[in-house]
């Protein structure tokens, strides 16, 4: 069990969990212990058969750059009328925070393992890394955006046919409080669970 005082600083965190959006995390980032902390218990998720159907890339210092080169050429490509402040954009993506976990999809067809439950251990994983960030006090963003869809920037990612992209995690710190959001009211979204009355009786 854990100490009253520390469990309950942990759940008011989960119960305040907030993305923040990537353009507002600035450094620090986690450092390489706090990285691999993070990463592990982003992996200690449900996993029917071992599977493992995820990995991880991660990016840090100039490879952000290195790799927002090639988005900006391919985003240039794609969009040969673009304004030069939109492939800048493009070219400082990945520099929005100080270190962007690629989380990569390796979903098989299995004769035991449907795709679905090997879908939902690496939508675990994002959330996990989040949890994880948050409770070590670090900002999180889990975003996709175009450039986890193109296959030319697979390529670059050098993606297996059978992997694809789950989405980039931003991961540093809040530069502000985030502003919280709406959020379903829990009782519009739960019942119970009753067996059905027998009308014949």
């Amino acid at each position: 069990m854990y100490p009253e005082n520390r469990l309950e600083d942990a759940l008011g965190r989960l119960g305040q969990r907030r993305s923040v959006k990537a353009m507002d995390i600035c450094e620090p980032g986690p450092g390489p212990d706090d990285l691999q902390m993070i990463l592990t218990i982003g992996a200690r998720v449900p996993d029917h058969g071992k599977l493992g159907p995820w990995r991880f890339i991660c990016f840090q210092d100039d490879a952000r750059i290195d790799f927002g080169n090639i988005l900006a050429e391919r985003y240039k490509d794609l969009n040969p009328e673009a304004k030069p402040k939109n492939i800048v954009a493009e070219r400082n993506r990945l520099t929005r925070a100080p270190v962007v976990v690629c989380v990569v999809a390796d979903v098989k067809p299995h004769a035991k393992i449907p795709e679905w439950e090997q879908q939902l251990s690496v939508g675990a994983v994002c959330q996990n890394i989040l949890v994880a960030a948050s409770l070590a006090g670090y900002a999180a963003q889990w975003l996709t955006e175009w450039y986890a869809f193109d296959p030319v920037i697979n390529g670059a990612l050098q993606l297996l046919s059978s992997e694809r992209v789950a989405g980039f995690i931003y991961l540093g710190s809040a530069a502000e409080k985030p502003a919280e959001r709406v959020r379903p009211e829990l009782q519009d979204r739960l019942t119970h669970w009753s067996a059905p009355k027998d009308t014949n009786t």
